[in-house]
């Protein structure tokens, strides 16, 4: 099948990358050239594990092409998706300023029926819209389709090529049977293919994050409860996990959610609601323990060693929202970082990719290191932001030299207290006892 991904940001990448594996023609289509360059000479703009390779194999075995012309790439595919950003409007509303400008275009190149597919995150109603600008600007036929994506960033490929469900909204016969046709071979094992309206697809990508972003800011809500009251938020986590009603997945406590979907669709999930009279509580609510946790581990350094902090060094590791990725987009560090440095503290950060992204958001305000234990010479404390593989089993003895004072904020609980304590660190976790040697 011939198709085209317009927006070449993580979803669009991901989805093109993986959509030419399966054996489709697929033009990656972006306004920015210079990006388009770089993916022309293999080079891949973000990190995600696997995607650079999927990407040097499906380029030259000429299943996947990169170029800044639209109207090209409209006239040489019957599917059109679009992956372009929503960014969140100063309402909290979803912009969708790129998403109209896309559809339009696409109508002005079309020489025929073509099938206009969303992948990017829009409000219920979005599908309406673009049928409309559509309609007003060609006579060709046409059908439009609501295809949210629910992949993890850090986990994107296999998400992709092997998904929990694919939510397809169209009421057109036609269009159904093409998507079904490139979608069935992700679905093998029997996972479904979910058709509805475009308005229920659009509205269950958002109740599905939104569910996802309560879900952990309620954990985050009784692990504070916990250490007030003497309680293991681990043994409450089991305890509450093995209930098949509720389930192992999202009760990890720490310094709340990040990346650049959960805060921009729970605001945009808010404003929806305000539009149409209503006032979303919960996900108020639970927006507001997020504001609130990301500046837990600056609460407990204070607590630590008092308000003030001018002069003193302190060690970050983890910067991007998650392991196994470079995005830093809304990522408790910068809160956390940003506070220390309004406190005239010194930070030292690390982390295994987004060090980029860092110095575009930090610049020379902060120290950058490569090297983990770099990052922990002279330190009065060590703040675990990002729970990265690497930093689960490090040299301790070797931290306890480097470092002017043993103190460790674990924002993520990757370690053991009681270990730690006999290890002679004092240790911050969260929803745990804090100990010391």
């Amino acid at each position: 099948m011939k198709l085209c991904v317009i927006g070449t940001g993580y979803v669009g990448l991901v989805a093109g990358t993986c959509f030419a594996e399966s054996g489709n023609d697929v033009i990656c289509v972006d306004i920015d050239a210079e990006k388009i360059e770089r993916l022309n000479r293999g080079e891949v703009p973000i990190y995600e594990p696997g995607l650079e390779e999927l990407i040097r194999r499906n380029v030259a075995e000429g299943r996947l092409f990169f170029t800044t012309d639209l109207a090209e790439a409209v006239r040489r595919s019957l599917l059109c998706f679009i992956a372009v950003g929503t960014p969140q409007s100063d309402d909290g509303s979803a912009d969708l300023g790129a998403v109209i400008r896309v559809a339009a275009e696409i109508a002005e190149a079309m020489d025929g029926y073509r099938v206009i597919v969303t992948k990017s995150t829009v409000p219920v109603g979005t599908s309406e819209r673009i049928r409309q600008v559509i309609a007003s600007r060609t006579k060709h036929p046409f059908d439009v389709v609501s295809n949210p994506e629910f992949l993890k960033e850090g986990a994107a490929i296999e998400d992709f090529m092997k998904p929990d469900r694919v939510v397809i909204g169209t009421d057109s016969p036609r269009a159904r049977a093409l998507l079904q046709e490139l979608y069935e071979p992700f679905v093998r094992t029997e996972q479904p293919i979910l058709f509805m309206s475009p308005a229920s697809a659009e509205m269950t990508k958002y109740c599905a994050n939104s569910m996802l972003a309560a879900r952990i800011s309620l954990m985050n809500e009784f692990a504070n409860l916990c250490e007030k009251v003497g309680a293991n938020i681990d043994d409450v986590r089991r305890g509450v996990g093995f209930d098949r009603r509720i389930g192992q997945h999202f009760l990890f406590p720490g310094v709340g959610y990040g990346g650049s979907c959960f805060p921009k669709d729970v605001k945009a999930v808010i404003r929806t609601a305000e539009q149409y009279g209503l006032d979303f509580r919960m996900l108020r609510a639970a927006e507001e323990v997020n504001v609130r946790q990301k500046r837990l581990l600056v609460d407990k350094v204070m607590e630590h060693f008092g308000e003030y902090l001018r002069g003193m060094r302190f060690a970050v590791w983890g910067l991007s929202f998650k392991p196994r990725t470079d995005d830093m987009r809304e990522a408790p560090s910068i809160t956390i970082i940003e506070a220390l440095l309004r406190a005239n503290a010194e930070v030292h950060a690390h982390d295994p990719e987004a060090l980029g992204e860092a110095r575009k958001i930090f610049g020379d305000r902060i120290h950058y290191h490569r090297v983990n234990y770099d990052a922990l010479r002279g330190a009065d404390a060590l703040l675990i932001v990002t729970e990265w593989n690497e930093f689960r089993r490090p040299d301790f003895d070797r931290m306890k030299q480097l470092m002017k004072h043993p103190v460790i904020f674990d924002g993520r609980n990757i370690y053991d207290p009681e270990d730690m304590q006999a290890r002679g660190f004092i240790y911050y976790s969260v929803g745990r006892r804090p100990v010391k040697p």
